[in-house]
C-alpha cells in the first residue's frame, strides 16, 4: 500500500504539473489576444482621427496654397445660440484668406450678403455644435462654403477665428 500512495503522489504531482503548464500557456495566449486586440483597436482609432482630421479639410486647404493671397478682416460676430434656454452666445472675430487681390475685393463688395450668412449659419448653432475642435473646423469650412457661394467658388482659401468665446 505504501508503494501504491507513492504511485499516486508522483502522478498527482505530474498532473499538477501538467495543470499549471496548460494553464499557464493558457494566460499566456489570453494575454497576448488581449494585448493584439487592444492594439488593433488603438491603430484603427488613431488612423480613424487622422482621416477625419483630413476629412474636416476644405477642399482648398488639400491643394497647393495660392502664392498671392489677400487676408481680409471682418467685424467681430456676437450671435445668440440655438440653445434651448438661449443663455449662451458666440463672440468671434473672422479674417478670411481671399486667393487674389480681386477675390478679396469681391468679399468686400458684398460685405452685408456675406455677414448674414454667417450670422445665420453661427446662430444656429448650439454649445454642442461648438465644443469640440473637430466641430470648430467643420463650422470653418461652412463658413468657407458659404462665402464662397456667394462672391463665387475657389474664391476664398481659408477662414481664420482670431477670437473665439462662448459663455
Amino acid at each position: 500500500m505504501a508503494q501504491k500512495k507513492k504511485v499516486e503522489n508522483i502522478d498527482g504531482k505530474e498532473e499538477k504539473k501538467k495543470k499549471s503548464l496548460g494553464l499557464k500557456l493558457l494566460l499566456m495566449l489570453l494575454i497576448l489576444g488581449m494585448l493584439g486586440g487592444a492594439g488593433f483597436f488603438g491603430y484603427n482609432y488613431f488612423m480613424e482621427q487622422q482621416q477625419n482630421d483630413e476629412d474636416f479639410a476644405p477642399p482648398s486647404e488639400r491643394q497647393e496654397r495660392p502664392a498671392n493671397t489677400v487676408m481680409v478682416e471682418l467685424e467681430p460676430f456676437v450671435v445668440n445660440l440655438a440653445d434651448p434656454l438661449g443663455r449662451r452666445y458666440l463672440r468671434t472675430a473672422i479674417e478670411v484668406e481671399a486667393v487674389n487681390r480681386r477675390a478679396a475685393d469681391d468679399l468686400q463688395a458684398n460685405r452685408t450678403q456675406v455677414r448674414d450668412a454667417i450670422l445665420l449659419l453661427l446662430s444656429s448653432k448650439t454649445f454642442e455644435d461648438l465644443r469640440t475642435m473637430e466641430r470648430k473646423i467643420q463650422l470653418r469650412n461652412e463658413i468657407v462654403e458659404r462665402i464662397n457661394q456667394i462672391i463665387g467658388q475657389n474664391k476664398v482659401y481659408k477662414v481664420y477665428f482670431t477670437e473665439f468665446v462662448v459663455q
